[in-house]
Parts: C-alpha cells; structure tokens; sequence
C-alpha cells in the first residue's frame, strides 16, 4: 500500500525503557508491520535524532517523535473471475485455487489477487499475516492449483497456524512428472536461494531444512507419471526442488528442467488435492478435495488408465499410501 508524508509531528515521552517498536506499540494503534514501516521509513526520532531500526533502545525519559503516515486510496483491481468455494462457515473457507492466480498482493504483482477476490467478495478475513495477507495461513505456487483455507478471524488464524507446525494439518498433492520414480521415497534435503538464479530454490548446504514424501501412483505413456506428494516442511517450491534433485520434473515446470517435445504443457501440473485438518472451533477433524481442473483431468484421461487413476486417488485411502511418523 503506497503511504504519503503528513505534516502532523507527534511527540510523547517514553515512560519505561525498552525496544522502540515495543515503546511505539504502547502509545499507537497500529500493527507491528506499520510500525517497523514507520520507523524504516525513518519517519521516528528519539531526541530528535532519526532512528531507522525497531530494536533500538529507548530509555525511560527520552522524546520519541513520529509523523503519521496516511494511505492514499487504492484503486481496487478489476475482478473479472471467480473461485470455486469447497467449504464455508463462520471461521474459515476453503477453496479450490485456480492456475495463475497469485495468492497475496506484492510490489511486483500487477494483477488482481485471492486476497484481492476475498476482499472483492466481503469475506471477512484475519488479520495476523499483515495489511497484504489478510486471511492468508498458507500459500501455494501461482501455477499450482488446489486446496487452500482462508482464516475469517484472529482465533482461528491462530489455531490454524498451529496445526501447520504440529503437522496436523496438512496437504496430499498430485503431480504428473517427466520420468517415472524408481521407488517411493523421501527426500530430506535443504532448500535456499539458487546463487545463480534469484527465481529458482535449489538444495543448497546452507539452507533451511525441507523434507517431502512421494508415493507412485500410476504409470502414463510415453514415461509419464502420476505421483502424490507430502509436506514435512513448507519451503517454496519444496516439490519441484526436491524432485529436480531425483532428476525428476513436473510437467511444464520449465523453470526446473522440463522440456516438451510431444506436447504444449500450459503449466505446471501440481495440484494440492487433498487438505485435512481440525475445526479450531468444534475440535471436528474435517478433510476436503479439491477437484483436478479440467486441462489436468484432460491430460489424464489421455494418456491414463483412469480406473487405476481413481483408484489410487481415491480420498479415502490416499493417505494410507503414506509411511506414517
């Protein structure tokens, strides 16, 4: 959101000591994002000197000063599209993420947003991840398709985001790869920054620990195959890194390895199928899927048997494919 200078000068006195982001929190009503903003933007003095970083310390007695910063009306984008809802109540909403749609506003996203729809549709929305990521408790890839939930209040954002560290919510995904897996496996490998291409994530030494499990589903022609895929951890493009690092790659994910030669692949073929979790409110552990969009499901009739497709899909048993820790 683009803020402009006013020419309004606050000032109060610091009645204890302490972390100036924690001091300013104290005497403004504001998110903490606004304020590390406010203080970046060197727009905070203590004693009249400029201070730009939110963990210097502010000692009892000292003259913070600020200049309030007002956001310019934001023209809302254009939606023109709408998203399948796969469940809706008072707390939270899922729904089934389309390919190319970018989850949550950004300085280089210049299209409308999930968050942009949410806001378009006067869903109520969260507040924890910030002024951009309203309602946002996880994410996926623009290209990836699937399930996805959307947190309506502070509460269940919360609780949320706590199963996601304690695993116990979690998504199955379904790939379609160039070359079929030897075996089902796992990949415990760590994931950071390619050095070479600032796009790409890549195993590096240095990087943040990352593990996915893959499970073989159904062999396509020409080599194809279908595979489901598990999060330990959720690194971005912890899927096609881990899978690049097994020479294997998702079909049309160029940006990783794979190169067509049969056919003109308009994405990357990954789709979160599967989401399960518990209803922070009723404690009722709940599963939802997210139907296969129709070019996957397409490609799939194609070149697969889908008796057997529908079998090893099946929401049911899907999961039990999986070792379980």
């Amino acid at each position: 959101m683009n803020l402009v200078r006013t020419n309004t000068m606050n000032h109060f006195v610091a009645t204890v000591e302490g972390r100036l982001d924690k001091i300013l929190a104290m005497h403004l009503d504001a998110s903490r994002n606004q304020l590390e903003k406010l203080v970046k933007e060197g727009l905070v003095s203590v004693n009249a000197q400029v201070v730009i970083k939110s963990s210097f310390r502010v000692q009892e007695g000292d003259t913070v000063s600020y200049v309030f910063k007002e956001a310019e009306k934001k023209v809302a984008p254009k939606i023109d599209f709408d998203i399948e809802i796969l469940y809706e109540d008072d707390h939270l909403l899922v729904i089934n993420k389309p390919s190319g749609l970018v989850v949550h506003p950004a300085p280089s996203v210049k299209e409308p947003t999930l968050v942009d729809w949410l806001v378009h549709k006067g869903i109520s929305l969260s507040t924890l991840s910030g002024e951009e990521r309203h309602g946002i408790v996880h994410r996926i890839d623009k290209e990836t398709t699937g399930a996805l939930v959307i947190a309506k209040d502070n509460e269940t954002h919360e609780a949320l985001s706590a199963q996601l560290q304690d695993k116990s919510m979690g998504r199955y995904y379904l790939a379609l790869i160039d070359h079929p897996m030897r075996e089902d496996t796992q990949v415990d490998k760590p994931i950071g920054r390619n050095p070479k291409n600032r796009l790409m994530m890549d195993v590096v030494q240095d990087g943040r620990t990352a593990k996915t499990a893959f499970v073989k589903l159904a062999l396509g022609m020409w080599d194809t195959e279908l595979i489901a895929a598990k999060l330990y951890t959720g690194r971005t493009h912890q899927i096609r890194v881990h899978l690049k690092s097994l020479g294997r790659h998702i079909l049309g994910d160029d940006l990783y390895g794979f190169k067509s030669k049969r056919d003109k692949i308009p994405r990357v073929y990954l789709h979160a199928y599967l989401l399960y979790l518990t209803h922070p409110i009723t404690g009722k552990k709940m599963e939802f899927v997210a139907p296969v969009f129709e070019d996957m499901k397409q490609f799939l009739s194609k070149y697969f048997a889908m008796d057997e497709v529908n079998e090893k899909i099946n929401p049911k048993t899907l999961g039990s494919l999986f070792i379980q820790e």
